[in-house]
């Protein structure tokens, strides 16, 4: 692997980035210097320095989807809406001050109508962006940190969580309730005998799914980077029919599954990890500590890969397809496409939508990397 190009703007620990669909090759990333860079890739110099957190770190930034001039970015309890004029400078638009702890991640809807906040409390804030107004608190689903959210673009009231509970949640946003709950701190541990398998709880450090014009040509899945080592790609819609046919006594046939992982639970609200899963772990050439983010490429066959970058400073590059994919057989050596090493721990990643310089890279450190991968 190449010597991979450095970014320099930011004055202490990268914290996240984005990368624009519309401008190829336009990436933001923001610190814990509290200030948003951003970049062409096809420049030597970065654009310009949205210094926005008088010293309090960024935790997340997300690009409202179809007017990407418009930006959020949360610090502290705090989210900022900016119009980015990406020539000179921005505009402050608007303030969210509904969430009571400190946010971990935003996310906005492929609507543009929502914007989710979690918190270090458990709750997310879900905020209507159109009237700015509060919409719905969702609690009680975690009985510790929320450290990520997603919205899942083809269920339009749905939203997904994960916290440092090792539990992972699927919300009925509208009725402000969960609709199933996973509990990764169950899953069985006779399979983590593997030399150098971690061993730590299996938080949720961060949650991805595939983009709207994704989901159509493959499975519609979750990938959830845990805090054990293990990235797991779970069939969201396989799972919540399950429910449904617990909920009505009949078994569902005719369906196709995969080998079983995990035990089933006695609540069909709360489940373990089914038959239509799969867990990416040591065994399969994967992290050896916490997986820290987790993104789908957006480069080449959109969707295909999925990408895990941990603090065992490495990022792995995962075809995860094969699994899911009709009348497809794969060992287990085959979902892992390649594995960089780096020389500090991965705090984030994202992917553009270029064949060149198309994976960008947030560590410990206060320069960003942008590396070549296939």
């Amino acid at each position: 692997m190449e010597e991979p190009r450095k970014l320099k703007g930011h004055k202490a620990s990268t914290t996240c980035c984005i990368a624009s669909e519309n401008r190829p090759g336009v990436i933001a990333t923001a610190a814990e210097d509290g200030c948003v860079c951003w970049f062409d890739l096809r420049c030597k110099d970065g654009i310009f320095t949205m210094d926005i957190g008088d010293g309090n770190p960024i935790s997340s930034i997300c690009f409202k989807p179809g007017n990407e001039d418009v930006v959020y970015v949360s610090l502290g309890s705090e989210v900022k809406c900016f119009d980015v004029n990406m020539v000179t400078a921005s505009k402050l638009l608007h303030s969210y001050n509904y969430n009571k702890d400190e946010i971990n991640q935003i996310a906005c809807n492929s609507k543009s109508s929502f914007l989710a906040a979690a918190d270090d409390s458990g709750d997310v804030k879900i905020i209507d962006i159109r009237q700015n107004c509060m919409y719905k608190t969702l609690r009680d689903g975690h009985t510790s940190i929320c450290s990520s959210v997603q919205f899942i673009p083809w269920r339009p009231w749905e939203v997904i969580t994960g916290g440092l509970d090792s539990k992972f949640v699927l919300w009925d946003f509208s009725k402000g309730r969960p609709r199933k709950i996973w509990d990764f701190g169950t899953l069985d541990t006779a399979n983590k005998g593997n030399m150098g398998q971690c061993l730590n709880p299996a938080f949720v450090h961060a949650l991805a799914v595939p983009e709207v014009d994704v989901v159509d040509k493959f499975v519609k899945i979750c990938a959830v980077a845990r805090g054990d080592g293990v990235v797991s790609v779970i069939n969201v819609d396989s799972e919540l029919s399950t429910v449904k046919s617990k909920s009505s006594a009949k078994p569902k046939k005719g369906s196709k599954s995969a080998p079983k992982v995990g035990g089933s639970s006695a609540d069909p609200e709360i489940g373990n990890q089914n038959g239509g899963d799969l867990h990416l772990d040591h065994s399969l050439g994967g992290h050896t500590a916490a997986v820290s983010c987790v993104t789908f490429s957006t480069f080449g066959d959109k969707g295909k890969f999925i990408i895990s970058g941990g603090n065992d400073k490495q990022v792995k590059v995962w075809d995860w397809s094969k699994f899911f994919m009709a009348g497809e057989t794969s060992s287990g050596a085959d979902f892992l496409r390649s594995s960089l090493s780096l020389s500090r721990k991965v705090n984030w990643l994202c992917t553009t939508p270029t064949d060149s310089e198309n994976l960008v890279v947030c560590d410990t450190s206060k320069v960003v990397k942008v590396y070549n991968i296939g």
